[in-house]
């Protein structure tokens, strides 16, 4: 198989990363020694299970950190951000340490740049504000991921919930990105098989995205080479035995280098579905979302990119990533789609009828996608009636 052709550098790129990557099992025993220089308490962000953070908030305070806990419940709104962020200011604390899944680390994330924000969060929020830039530095933000999903401990933005508009919108900015990501695959043991699937295909898709979007770079190419191949191979295996610590490092190491791939090159049209929805229904997992959407939306923008141009590069990279995912050097595009499918039925990945979509949310969800910075890192533009077809085969 031809190589595809690879990202041009003509334009030149920027790349921002977490100040520190801690990475290895029972490296979150740390935690406490990489806030201490920041000061004497931080917020503690958790999730719908706070004990699960119980040996952070521990690691902590034996090294003289006091931890103040906030929970999110889900996916953070704009209004749970801002409450949060006055909790920060009125405990004074120094530092914020965000330890769950992605929903939790972008509550922390926006949580440390609102609290030295006050005042009204939409002047720097994308679509439905004003989307201003930040004028201070947030407060030092560490992220500790539970689960191997979005990458949001290397990534520059937090997706937060706006109600009022059902829309879910990004605080985004260069001085966003953590102090410190402190990356154990340990944290992720005992995490369900079917969350283990949804958070696992949504890291796979955000080294998908990237890797055939319009926006690749040398860099990202290079966390897509190597993060789409530890992805495929473990994720079965974690999700069959969960307590697997080779499987979940591989898997922790994939997500890390989706959020540093997204973060720098964009994501596509799976995402740009994904957005929208979440906003419109709220108890649908994000990555539960993101992995039911990754093959119809791998096969329209193949088929749109064949109508397009026999040539385009980006057909070329999908070649490339169906034999990553397979295994297989030679391996079509089919074969790839075909992979993906089997797994996403074979590891009981919900469909999107389960959240309460129905054919009659597609063309509002088509429209509102449109309008999603997602879909500008998309290899093609997609009309609203391909992007209904996606919806309609993951229902």
């Amino acid at each position: 198989m031809r190589p595809p052709t690879s990202a041009s550098l003509s334009t030149g790129f920027e790349f921002a990363t977490p100040e520190r990557v801690v990475f290895g099992i029972g490296v979150a025993g740390r935690i406490g020694g990489l806030a201490a220089p920041f000061g004497r308490s931080v917020l503690l962000v958790t999730g719908r299970e706070p004990g699960r953070a119980e040996p952070v908030r521990l690691a902590l305070e034996q090294s003289g950190v006091a931890a103040i806990g906030f929970r999110v419940v889900g996916e953070p709104s704009v209004t749970e951000a801002g409450t949060g962020a006055r909790q920060a200011c009125e405990a004074g604390v120094d530092a914020v340490v965000a330890c769950g899944g992605g929903a939790v680390l972008d509550a922390g994330k926006a949580i440390a740049a609102l609290a030295t924000h006050p005042g009204d969060p939409f002047r720097f929020l994308e679509i439905v504000g004003q989307r201003l830039p930040l004028e201070r530095d947030p407060l030092p933000f560490l992220a500790l991921p539970t689960t191997a999903g979005t990458g949001s401990e290397a990534t520059r933005n937090a997706v937060l919930t706006s109600v009022d508009h059902a829309l879910k919108v990004s605080l985004r900015s260069p001085r966003m990105v953590a102090r410190a990501a402190v990356i154990d695959p340990a944290l992720a043991v005992g995490l369900p098989p079917e969350l283990t699937a949804c958070t696992g295909l949504d890291a796979l898709t955000q080294l998908v995205e990237p890797w055939v979007g319009c926006r690749a770079n040398g860099l990202t190419d290079a966390c897509a080479r190597e993060g789409i191949p530890r992805v495929a191979r473990s994720l079965g295996r974690a999700i069959a035995r969960g307590d697997d610590l080779g499987a979940r490092t591989d898997l922790a190491f994939g997500a890390y280098l989706s959020g540093l791939a997204l973060a720098h090159s964009g994501l596509g049209a799976v995402h740009g579905l994904a957005g929208p929805i979440g906003g419109r229904f709220r108890e649908a997992p994000h990555g539960a979302v993101c992995a039911a959407l990754l093959a119809p939306v791998w096969r329209v923008n193949v088929e749109a990119l064949r109508r397009s141009a026999a040539d385009h590069p980006a057909l070329g990279r999908y070649r490339q990533a169906a034999a990553w995912l397979t295994g297989h050097p030679g391996a079509s595009i089919e074969e790839g789609l075909r992979w993906i499918r089997e797994s996403v039925t074979g590891w009981n990945v919900p469909r999107l009828s389960r959240h309460g979509l129905t054919a009659r949310d597609f063309p509002a969800l088509a429209t509102a996608a449109q309008a999603s910075s997602s879909m500008k890192g998309n290899p093609i533009r997609l009309p609203d009636e391909a992007l209904v077809e996606a919806l309609a085969e993951a229902l």
